[in-house]
């Protein structure tokens, strides 16, 4: 994995601007530690960071390439999973190529077919092509958004970046928030809407969508949407087909010339990657593969059961790892890393985050990458086959909103009455969710049930997975890590998309046809474990410590939070007792999460000198 950079303009001469390049590059060092390349022209500044993972010799960027007197300039993060049938393909067709990199092989696969390259490609991707014959940047980034791509124009110039820092980098970018950035903040967070980069005039560009700049305008498209249709394969088949479709996102993921791992939690999603990545290893190469457990100190005094958090990972991590002959590590966070990692996690995802949930993910990243740098984690499965609890519950069907959004009321509650005023924070958020609701992909003909249940669906995968990816990138990319999500798989979210709810949820059971189709691979109580999600603290002296830290930037003057919030209202929940109500955002972030979010808050406006407009 990388990290991209650059910008064009049409109307200003920008090859001699190197140091706003190299300032913009050098914020993404985190992401591409091993070397850094830019390339400048008279409309044009490419530059890019690498991490090393495939033909480290031979994937230096930004790559040029000609063909005849045209010439391509790529920067590119990301990874391609069919890397070999593409070249093979391409190679037929007369190119010829000089590396064994995936770099190459994109840049080739856009060379030939355009913008139609994109629905060839099995992959993670965010990327920028500068065509020098027709003066034009095109951009493009992959079907789920797995790879960030943020870009902003001002007086004529697309500037962007996989991350917002680097944008921010520019002299001419200004971090600035508006009544639209504060109610993503507040109303929304610490999701935020497709397409929003949250400050003021800074885009992302949406998952599934490339862009063309060029000097009669831009031009931004989509080139894929789910396809709703009819699913006609028997139960059995259908087990069988998400069986192939699972081991083969797996198989293809573990290509990597450095050493790779898997995150291993016991639960039915991560235990599926690292079996079937544990048994690749050993038919392959022989090797006996790595997994990591994640825990916090003190959990297993402090641990407290709920219907979000079932049971603790350890027992069923050490059980699975066990049966994998795995080269096995718990790793512990205690509760003042997590708590000092609160700042760091801002500045790795560049906005307000999951609190303790980042800020762990980041610890435990960074201790990964002292042995590893590629990891395959679970994520993406919940929401493809309809894992969390929210899809079984009938309040969260039949209630028009957000079903992980909690507490919309309380959320206003938060805004000081100023800023109440001029912000309605209930209203952003029915309007964001109706705007998706209906953009779902409809089956014509399909009764007004399933046609619900497909809405709760694509609001999980364009929402709620969209925030767990961007999160483990952010995190992971912090340390030099690159982490890949099987379940993500552009073939499979296809076909599961379609497979109806009474086999998606076969015996009562969350992901049931996967349970199934896993039927072989793992031991039958893995398969039947309940799910848990990722594990956070139970530790009291969290929330001890996270309130006073609140209750220090909230009896400063000088915090940029007051600007925004109603202090009194704070101290007061800060009085209540924490174990109130459902969490206010998903299965984890309840109360202390909620007063760690708004540490997070502080930390940004103040660390990014946010000014409010």
């Amino acid at each position: 994995m990388c990290g991209i950079s650059g910008f064009a303009d049409f109307e200003k001469d920008v090859s001699g601007e190197n140091e706003i390049l190299s300032a913009m590059n050098e914020m993404l060092t985190h992401r591409g530690p091993d070397a850094a390349g830019l390339w400048l022209c008279a409309e044009a500044a490419i530059g890019h960071r690498r991490l090393a993972v495939v033909d480290i010799e031979g994937g230096v960027q930004p790559m040029i390439k000609s063909e005849g007197e045209r010439k391509y300039v790529i920067t590119y993060n990301g990874e391609l999973y069919n890397t070999k049938e593409l070249k093979y393909e391409l190679e037929h067709l007369g190119h010829v190529f000089y590396t064994s990199s995936d770099t190459e092989v994109l840049l080739s696969s856009y060379i030939q077919w355009g913008e139609g390259c994109l629905a060839r490609l099995n992959g993670i991707f965010a990327f920028a092509v500068w065509n020098d014959h027709d003066k034009s940047l095109f951009l493009a980034r992959d079907r789920f958004g797995v790879k960030p791509l943020f870009y902003t124009i001002l007086d004529g110039r697309l500037i962007f970046a996989s991350e917002i820092k680097a944008l921010l980098a520019h002299p001419n970018v200004d971090a600035v928030i508006d009544n639209n950035g504060i109610s993503e903040i507040f109303g929304l967070g610490p999701t935020h809407t497709p397409g929003s980069g949250v400050f003021k005039d800074i885009h992302e560009l949406k998952p599934a969508h490339f862009m063309r700049f060029s000097q009669v305008g831009l031009c931004i498209r989509r080139y894929w949407e789910f396809a709703s249709e009819e699913h006609h394969d028997s139960l059995a088949n259908t087990a069988e087909k998400v069986r192939y479709l699972v081991r083969d996102a797996i198989t293809r993921q573990l290509v990597s010339d450095v050493p790779l791992c898997t995150f291993l939690s016991g639960g039915l999603d991560s235990s599926a990657i690292s079996a079937i990545a544990a048994g690749q290893y050993a038919f392959e190469k022989g090797l006996r593969l790595d997994t990591y457990a994640f825990d916090y100190k003190d959990n297993d005094r402090f641990f407290k059961k709920s219907s979000f958090q079932p049971d603790a990972d350890k027992m069923w991590a050490d059980r699975m790892s066990s049966e994998l002959s795995s080269r096995h590590r718990n790793l512990i966070a205690d509760t003042d890393v997590i708590i000092g990692g609160l700042e760091a996690a801002v500045y790795a995802r560049d906005l307000p985050g999951m609190a303790d949930i980042d800020s762990s993910l980041l610890f435990y990243c960074s201790q990964v990458k002292k042995r590893h740098t590629v990891a395959l984690s679970g994520e993406c499965a919940d929401e493809v086959f309809g894992g969390y609890p929210w899809f079984h519950s009938q309040k969260a069907f039949e209630t028009p909103m957000f079903p992980w959004q909690h507490a919309i009321a309380q959320r206003t509650k938060l805004l000081s009455a100023d800023m109440a005023f001029y912000t309605d924070l209930e209203a952003y958020a029915a309007r964001r969710y109706t705007e998706t609701v209906e953009k779902t992909p409809r089956l014509p003909g399909e009764n007004s049930h399933e046609a619900r249940r497909r809405e709760i669906f694509y609001l999980n995968i364009t929402w709620f997975m969209a925030q767990l990816l961007e999160r483990k990138d952010r995190m992971s990319m912090a340390s030099g890590l690159e982490v890949r999500v099987p379940f993500c798989d552009h073939r499979l979210a296809e076909y599961v998309w379609n497979i109806p709810w009474n086999m998606k949820s076969l015996g009562g059971r969350e992901k049931g046809i996967l349970r199934l189709a896993m039927k072989g691979i793992l031991p039958d109580d893995i398969i039947d474990r309940k799910k848990s999600p990722y594990p956070k603290t139970h530790n009291p002296n969290y929330e001890l410590k996270v309130k006073e830290i609140l209750h220090e930037i909230l009896c400063d003057h000088h915090s940029p939070l007051l600007e925004i919030v109603d202090k009194d209202y704070i101290l007061e929940l800060m009085q209540m007792p924490s174990d109130l109500g459902c969490p206010f955002f998903g299965q984890l972030m309840s109360m202390p999460q909620l007063f760690a979010y708004l540490i997070q808050v502080n930390i940004w406006l103040k660390g990014y000198r946010v000014s409010i407009r």
